[in-house]
């Protein structure tokens, strides 16, 4: 194939003819002459003599090799003539046909395995030089209909997208050789798989599906460890949600077996009982007890009120407010606003010289929550990817106050499943947020949930990371452990 490569180009190069193969004639030599036939032509050459029949001064051929102005003149060709180019786009490999007029066909795309025959409606005898990618070898032909495109990739997936183009006008072939999709069962109901999603361009993902088991959120908050070792034993371990890097304290709603592990953070989370999943921002009730009885409702870091719980490590309250330090159920200090709140500890935010009650250090105050309604397990994310079958993304509806993490190109870590209710744990090639969303809407997923990204962002199976990442695994904080059934 290589080497009818070369030759072509030669040829093209010297002003030399084609194999009549490439024209969709056969050839042969009959009674001391040259004969080419097919598509509803009979061409003979006598050599020494001139071309037999239909009559015309056209160039001699090269036994099998025929000129390509002889079928021109003889209008051979039903299509419109166009240059073309080549190039490369992002990991596709890029055909472009300048057209003489306004393009003569639709937008197609579509997916084959290891091979694909493409007709493009215009003579492009310059297809014939294409560099195609490594591992794509190409037969072309130049049809009365079309030049048609015979694409060969061994062990690949091939991808294409064949568009049309105005001002000017131009017909655009992008290529995309893939690795091939992978599946593996691992359990009755569960399977490791490896497929594409598009959107447009091609993103892998890795991911567990599951059309049954057990899922559990697991980990310790203040202690970091990989997710495989937070889960022994489970068919598949995926990152759990945000923690502050310095502390592991984590940030964000986390409910253990109907115990509230962690508060919530203002961003949208995974709420699940038995195999029943849903996503949303929490609706969560909090109160402040005192040592006396007294009760009052707070709002709880992100979801501000006059009385606010802070339980994040960093700086909390405003100007304006005062803070009430507590360890272990007890007031340790109170500070004007805003103050540094440690791990470990939790903090009660109020207007300044109005406690929701009589405070003083020493006192006893205490901080519960619940869900409304309540779930027995629950983790907080974010953002919201997709939402009931459409596209959700919107970082801003959410307590995202850095927009840079969520702009980088980065390993991404999603919590997904199907209309038909198979959950999908996952982590994408390098992508962004946004991106993901539209590749998991491509890719059949109804609801969506970021988790994390770049480093933490991780997919083990059977104790064996799967999802790639250049570097050591990031030890975490908290995961989603999913069991067999």
């Amino acid at each position: 194939m290589r080497l009818l490569a070369l030759l072509l180009l030669l040829g093209l190069a010297l002003g030399q003819g084609f194999p009549a193969g490439v024209f969709g004639l056969a050839f042969r030599e009959e009674g001391g002459a040259w004969v080419y036939e097919g598509e509803g032509v009979r061409l003979v050459y006598v050599p020494g003599v001139g071309w037999a029949e239909p009559l015309g001064d056209w160039p001699a051929p090269e036994r099998e090799r025929l000129p390509l102005g002889v079928l021109r003149d003889l209008g051979y060709f039903q299509v419109p003539e166009a240059s073309a180019r080549f190039g490369s786009q992002g990991r596709a490999f890029r055909l472009v046909l300048d057209l003489p007029g306004p393009a003569a066909m639709p937008p197609q795309e579509g997916m084959a395995r290891e091979g694909l025959r493409l007709r493009l409606p215009y003579l492009a005898p310059k297809a014939l030089e294409a560099p195609w990618p490594k591992g794509v070898s190409a037969s072309v032909r130049l049809l009365p209909q079309g030049t048609e495109l015979t694409l060969s990739a061994p062990g690949k997936l091939l991808r294409y997208r064949l568009f049309p183009l105005n001002d000017p006008p131009r017909l655009v072939l992008d290529l995309y050789p893939l690795a091939p999709e992978v599946e593996e069962v691992l359990a009755p109901g569960v399977r490791y798989r490896e497929v594409w999603a598009f959107a447009p361009e091609p993103l892998r993902l890795y991911l567990v599906e599951a059309e049954k088991g057990r899922l559990l959120p697991v980990g310790t908050p203040g202690k970091r460890a990989l997710p495989k070792d937070l889960a022994p034993g489970a068919l598949a371990v995926l990152n759990g949600g945000y923690f502050d890097p310095k502390t592991g304290t984590p940030i964000g709603l986390w409910v253990q077996d109907g115990v509230t592990v962690s508060y919530p953070f203002g961003r949208a989370a995974l709420f699940w009982d038995g195999f029943t999943f849903f996503l949303g921002l929490p609706r969560f009730e909090a109160v402040v007890a005192g040592s006396r009885g007294e009760r009052v409702r707070v709002g709880v870091n992100a979801s501000r009120a006059r009385y606010t719980a802070h339980t994040v490590p960093g700086p909390v309250g405003r100007e304006g407010e005062e803070v009430a330090l507590v360890r272990g159920d007890r007031v340790e200090a109170l500070f004007p606003a805003p103050a540094e709140l440690p791990a470990g500890a939790w903090a009660l935010a109020f207007p300044k010289g109005a406690p929701p009650f009589p405070l003083a250090v020493g006192e006893r105050l205490s901080l519960y929550g619940r869900l409304d309604p309540p779930f027995r397990y629950a983790l907080e994310g974010g953002p919201l990817l997709l939402w009931e079958g459409q596209y959700a993304f919107d970082p801003a509806k959410e307590n995202f106050k850095d927009p840079r993490p969520l702009q980088a190109v980065a390993p991404q870590a999603a919590v997904a499943w199907t209309r038909e209710g198979r959950l999908w744990l996952l982590v994408s090639e390098p992508t962004t947020p946004g991106v993901l969303a539209r590749a998991l809407l491509a890719r059949g997923a109804w609801n969506a949930l970021r988790m994390d990204g770049g480093g933490s962002a991780q997919l083990w199976v059977k104790g064996v990371l799967r999802s790639p990442y250049q570097g050591s695994p990031r030890p975490v904080v908290s995961a989603l452990a999913l069991f067999a059934p």
